[in-house]
């Protein structure tokens, strides 16, 4: 796998990721100020969430680059 190929499967599993993380831990804000959605969180944690996303995105990334480079799957015979 080339360096671009690398960096191509890790943006497109963190986003991944981080989709799938965005609703863990959220829960809905009390009582909603003129203008905000009622069902707004009322803490994201985004900061927590990114960071959980990298190191996930990130391993499963070395993941893809071992079965790729190790020729575990194979598409080219």
């Amino acid at each position: 796998m080339t360096v671009f190929g690398g960096i191509v499967v890790f943006v497109v599993v963190w986003w991944l990721v981080f989709f799938a993380a965005l609703p863990w831990g959220v829960r809905r804000g009390e009582g909603a100020d003129q203008g905000h959605d009622a069902g707004a969180p009322a803490h994201p944690h985004l900061w927590i969430k990114a960071a959980v996303t990298t190191i996930i995105a990130a391993l499963l990334t070395l993941a893809v680059w071992f079965v790729v480079t190790s020729d575990l799957l194979s598409f080219r015979s």
